[in-house]
């Protein structure tokens, strides 16, 4: 996986790291644990499953239907979207992406 160290990317500063497109933006003083690399690549194998921008969509999509269902509280909503689910959920777990099943978000 590509990273690539910048102060513009990602937005906010609630968030360290963003994957665009299989590529890993991180801000100045990041740490890159194997934990925050592997749920960076559990993104990028939901990411090509889904064909790249359908993921970005639905992504997006199911923030803004969560933003309202956490009555406007946008990181409950960001960490109950399902794709951040399964990354967090497995992001300790290294071997993970050997065994994961295609869409496993949605399981």
């Amino acid at each position: 996986m590509l990273t690539i160290r910048n102060r513009l990317i990602p937005f906010g500063k609630q968030y360290g790291a963003i994957n665009l497109f299989g590529v890993l933006f991180y801000k100045p003083g990041m740490t890159l644990t194997p934990q925050v690399l592997n749920h960076e690549r559990i993104h990028t194998a939901q990411i090509r499953e889904l064909l790249f921008v359908p993921f970005y969509l639905i992504y997006l999509a199911e923030w803004f239907i969560r933003i309202i269902a956490c009555k406007g509280d946008i990181y409950k909503a960001y960490r109950s979207i399902s794709f951040e689910e399964e990354a967090y959920c497995h992001g300790d777990d290294l071997n993970y992406l050997s065994t994961r099943r295609h869409f496993a978000q949605w399981r």
